[in-house]
């Protein structure tokens, strides 16, 4: 398997190195001063004193900042870990583990966000629940797939395998399930770790009805492709368009790729119906921003179904 000299996934050729949009960057100036100001601070004190006041020890559960966070976001945003360990250690299997900030952020989605694999871990154990979503309709684990964070894509798998069919099985806001979110990355590693988890790997999106492979094709990922190929993919699989894999490398620069996909895909699904053949050279971009492909003529697949 690929693995990253420091815990993260490889994907061909690349190495994703960044942070979601987490909310981390909302918290305006005078919210970290007054809340949380790196790993020592106002918080810290502010916490130390609410906890030996009994009469005021449920304070740092129920106060929050303009964006919905708790003390508990704020000390694993700005990785006050020690502070953070703490507040989980006296909240263990109570509802305040579960709050989630105005973007529906539990802490366990900002400890995979800012990779801190401790946290992530005493939170699992601490009972916080990792079926939750955010505001995109990401659990934890799609975050973990989406940054390709080893550590934590392992506790999240390896530590509660009750609630892990379940969440293979959700789709995001953009109707990919975990395993489309590790496709689209690369992460090859990741993505033969769900397949033995029991991914379905001829699962489609819901919103255009690709599969895996389809998405490798997109991305011209030939390593993915054959990866995909050699794990018993459905290489005869249509997109609700009606396209199937081969048919998405007409037009394409990847040879290798076309040439993978030619002999294990059925004859009558190898050439483009006659009134695509001359657009077949559309480009298909990944937008990593909005977590979408796009063509250049912005292609739907509705459309193509006639219901236009």
């Amino acid at each position: 398997m690929d693995y990253g000299s420091e815990g993260r996934a490889h994907k061909a050729g690349t190495v994703i190195d960044e942070r979601l949009d987490s909310g981390l960057d909302s918290l305006r100036e005078d919210d970290t001063e007054d809340y949380c100001s790196a790993r020592e601070g106002p918080v810290t004190a502010e916490f130390a004193r609410l906890s030996v006041d009994g009469a005021h020890e449920e304070r740092w559960r129920t106060e929050i900042t303009e964006d919905g966070d708790t003390y508990l976001h704020l000390a694993i945003i700005h990785e006050a870990q020690d502070m953070a360990l703490k507040m989980i250690e006296m909240s263990v299997r109570h509802p305040f583990l579960n709050k989630q900030n105005y973007q529906r952020q539990t802490a366990l989605h900002l400890a995979v966000i800012t990779e801190q694999p401790l946290v992530v871990e005493r939170l699992l154990k601490a009972g916080c629940d990792p079926m939750l979503v955010d505001n995109n309709g990401n659990t934890a684990l799609h975050i973990a797939c989406r940054t390709g964070s080893l550590t934590c894509f392992g506790l999240l798998t390896q530590s509660g395998l009750e609630y892990l069919p379940s969440i293979l099985q959700m789709p995001n806001y953009s109707g990919q399930k975990c395993l489309h979110v590790v496709a689209v990355h690369g992460f090859l590693s990741l993505v033969e770790s769900l397949i033995s988890f029991g991914a379905d790997i001829n699962e489609q999106e819901q919103c255009n009805g690709r599969t895996a492979l389809h998405l490798a094709v997109d991305l011209q990922n030939l390593e993915l492709v054959k990866l995909l190929i050699s794990k018993g993919a459905d290489v005869n699989s249509l997109t609700y368009g009606g396209h199937s894999a081969y048919h998405l490398t007409h037009g394409r620069q990847n040879i290798d790729i076309q040439k993978a996909l030619h002999d294990v895909t059925d004859q009558d699904l190898r050439d483009l119906p006659e009134s695509e053949s001359e657009d077949s050279e559309d480009e298909y971009i990944y937008d990593y921003d909005d977590n979408e492909l796009q063509s250049d003529d912005e292609y739907d697949d509705i459309k193509v179904m006639g219901q236009e």
